[in-house]
């Protein structure tokens, strides 16, 4: 080969190189696909095809799928090579011309060429063939981190779009787990949480401060991603934490295998997913207390409604018996009044409280009342009372005051010890001071009725709001439409694919009915998987109309995809009709629609 026919030779290898470079800009090819073009490419400019392409995985950090060299290889390889390429050592047995490829990693690229061809090359030749093909391998190095970070992030994007729709932390970490296996396959994890929570399903554990090691501990206190690696190990492990903007709620762990070295971009990509996670169970615990609040405000609100709105005393102290009973899951409530005669068990106490047994609790909470001048509450009534075998062991006492004046006090008892929480202990002190002074919070009583109108999973109305609707349209309106809807096959949805699933199946369909309903159209929750709309003044043909679009966009729209069943009654002035009546006419075409095929609308004949 002469000194032209050398140049034309690289400047082809080159043009071919750039010709790679600008068919991978221009269309969807891999990484992969690219190294393999270019193991073509060398094949034809060697003439031969036994080549082999290495790469030492812990430098190179799997960015080129290719075979891996053997660690028993590596030493003896890496000192053979003093020059970018080796012609005739045939070393490690892999061909008689073998390159070595660095931009900060190692390819190794053994070939097998006909001797009489290997002798025309020159070094001047193969290290301007080896300077070429670096510049061609950082391109595929930048594609390859390029590629791999859109991935990553559109992971980040479609995980964050799951945490924003669900409040249900078991479903959080199930998303952090599925992501970063599909991410990075080749690491284990494990969550250590610091919530009292437990999912069986999933790798989760409680923390324990006392055993964590130094870097998980480092992790959840500092709140930043630490990196543990100890001599001896088979692996290294990473924590990241679980943080969000009140708290650290855990640790996720990450166990990398010792051959693997992690990449700052992945310790980014965890760390921000980790966040991102955090984030979402905070979300999910705060929205646990404020569910457990607007109970408990709930409770108080309706109590106090109620007692206020009751004339007779013995009503009164019953409700609040059966509602103290209900809610504290109680085994025994008692009402004490006190006046100058005297203490008295109040009617709508517990039978247990006018025995002699249930005399002695109420001594004991009377004397512990005149000594502490205050609420309290027992966990273990055993060596408290001279009981040998105490019927109940868990106690909770809060006096009735009106006017700085102690009126009496209540008695809360259970069988178990322990059976109340500090938490229940300051609900009953709000419940009886709200019971006593007999007060009316305005606000409380709003949230209250947003509430009662409103079902909680889909945001339409509830049924009783449905229900007066309806009735307050058939008295005042000339015509309405009702559309009773099913989804089909809904069970087969919740055994496929689970509750989450299926309450996410619900909404889903509520949202698309939302997206057909009017202003003044009513859509509501019926129960279950059923949903409801009526349309006021609507006629038959328009409400039959907006029934079958909203079959035809369930159908296209749901994923899973779900069909639904509409069946549609009528009445107008000329046909008049009733709540009950309509409700039956819509539940008679809704089973017909059921029974002859789902998946459509069925209309209701008005002659019944």
């Amino acid at each position: 080969m002469d000194s032209n026919d050398k140049v034309e030779w690289l400047m082809n290898y080159k043009a071919m190189l750039f010709q790679l470079i600008i068919q991978s800009q221009k269309s969807l090819i891999t990484p992969e696909q690219l190294v393999q073009e270019w193991l073509d490419l060398v094949r034809l400019l060697f003439k031969t095809d036994e080549i082999t392409l290495y790469r030492v995985e812990h430098l190179y950090s799997g960015c080129i799928d290719v075979e891996k060299i053997a660690r028993d290889e590596y030493d003896s390889v890496y000192q053979a090579f003093t020059v970018p390429f080796l012609k005739g050592e045939n070393l490690p047995k892999k061909g008689n011309l073998s390159f070595r490829f660095s931009d900060g990693n190692e390819l190794y690229l053994f070939l097998q060429v006909p001797d009489a061809l290997l002798e025309e090359f020159t070094d001047e030749q193969l290290s301007s063939f080896v300077q070429a093909t670096n510049e061609f391998i950082t391109f595929i190095k930048q594609m390859t981190f390029g590629t791999n970070n859109e991935k990553r992030y559109k992971e980040l994007f479609n995980v964050t779009e799951k945490f924003h729709s669900s409040l249900d932390i078991e479903y959080v970490l199930g998303e952090i787990l599925s992501t970063l296996e599909r991410v990075f396959p080749k690491y284990a994890y494990h969550f250590l949480l610091a919530i009292d929570d437990r999912y069986k399903e999933l790798p989760t554990e409680h923390f324990n401060f006392e055993r964590a090691s130094e870097e998980a501990m480092s992790a959840y206190i500092n709140g930043k991603v630490q990196l543990e690696q100890r001599p001896g190990r088979k692996s290294s492990i990473l924590y990241a934490p679980l943080m969000g903007k009140q708290g650290v709620y855990g640790v996720l762990q990450v166990k990398i295998p010792i051959e693997r070295q992690i990449l700052e971009s992945e310790k980014d990509f965890i760390r921000i997913l980790a966040n991102t996670g955090g984030s979402a169970i905070e979300k999910a615990k705060l929205y646990e207390q404020s569910r457990k609040l607007i109970a408990d405000l709930q409770l108080i609100n309706a109590t106090s409604h109620q007692l206020n709105s009751t004339l007779r005393f013995t009503d009164t102290t019953q409700y609040l018996n059966d509602q103290i009973a209900r809610f504290f899951q109680a085994s025994a409530v008692g009402f004490v009044f006190i006046d100058d005669e005297g203490m008295e068990i109040l009617p709508g106490s517990s039978e247990f409280f006018h025995e002699n047994e249930g005399q002695r609790y109420i001594e004991y909470a009377w004397k512990r009342i005149q000594k502490e001048k205050d609420s309290f509450f027992v966990g273990e009534l055993a060596g408290k009372l001279e009981e040998e075998h105490l019927l109940y062991r868990s106690l909770m006492v809060v006096p009735m005051v009106h006017g700085n004046v102690l009126k009496g006090f209540c008695i809360v008892l259970k069988q178990e010890a322990y059976g109340f929480t500090f938490d229940m202990y300051k609900l009953l002190q709000s419940l009886i001071h709200h019971s006593t002074l007999g007060l009316t919070n305005a606000m409380l009583r709003d949230e209250l009725e947003k509430l009662v109108i409103t079902d909680h999973l889909t945001k339409l109305f509830s049924r009783n709001y449905l229900d007066r609707s309806i009735s307050e349209s058939i008295a005042k309106d000339e015509e309405g439409t009702f559309l009773l809807i099913d989804i089909d096959d809904f069970k087969a949805i919740n055994d496929t694919y689970g509750h989450q699933t299926g309450d996410e199946t619900i909404i889903q369909v509520a949202q698309l009915i939302g997206k057909t309903t009017g202003e003044n159209d009513i859509a509501a929750r019926w129960g279950g998987e059923e949903l409801a709309i009526y349309f006021p003044e609507k006629s038959l043909e328009e409400g039959v109309a907006i029934a079958k679009q909203l079959v035809e966009s369930v159908a296209r729209s749901t994923n899973p995809r779900v069909t639904i069943s509409c069946g549609v009654a009528y009445w107008s002035k000329e046909q008049p009709s009733s709540v009950k009546v309509l409700f039956n006419q819509a539940d008679e075409a809704l089973y017909k629609a059921k029974k002859t095929g789902k998946n459509k609308v069925i209309i209701c004949s008005n002659d019944q």
